[in-house]
């Protein structure tokens, strides 16, 4: 990773700890802030012919300012998958906004986020022989459900579209703290 990513990353997750430290603070309305970590698994879906679906697995953190609007951040990576007998590697990281729309009287919330994710691909392959390293920078976005099995545990199915070539399906779960 080059060192402004890394200083962004380190950026990003200084303000979600130093975020989380001021949780005590109240956002209006008697609304607390809200932050939260958790681990997602999936699956990448990558515009590369020949290629398995890599499996994804990674990290990510958030702050609720009110129970509608928060902020984002995570990493995934991913296993090698078959390449035409070589492999192929993806990561990604991004920042976004988020929304939760909580369905009246029940725990399951609909979630949309936008925002920046930058996405490596890294392939490689004896037969045909070929060697493949993409990078992007790019708006992404995603939508998922969710559901509070309690006040500070949740679940989430989410579909992100991160770039023009590059599509993520996870579930994950997230702690609030």
């Amino acid at each position: 990773m080059k060192t402004l990513q890394k200083t962004l990353l380190a950026l990003a997750v200084g303000s979600l700890v130093s975020v989380g430290a001021q949780a005590a603070v109240s956002y209006g309305s008697g609304y607390v802030g809200q932050p939260y970590v958790g681990i997602k698994a999936g699956q990448f879906d990558l515009d590369l012919n020949g290629a398995d679906k890599p499996t994804a697995y990674g990290v990510y953190a958030g702050y609720n300012f009110d129970p509608n609007f928060g902020m984002e951040v995570e990493y995934l990576g991913s296993d090698d998958a078959d390449y035409y007998n070589g492999d192929v590697d993806a990561k990604t990281y991004g920042a976004y906004g988020t929304y939760r729309y909580t369905f009246p009287n029940t725990a399951l919330y609909a979630k949309g986020k936008l925002g920046v994710a930058r996405t490596e691909v890294k392939a490689s392959s004896t037969v045909p022989l070929s060697n493949i390293s993409d990078k992007d920078t790019s708006i992404a976005g995603g939508i998922g459900l969710g559901y509070a099995v309690n006040s500070d545990f949740s679940v989430e199915a989410e579909y992100d579209k991160l770039g023009s070539d590059a599509d993520l399906w996870t579930v994950g779960a997230h702690l609030k703290f």
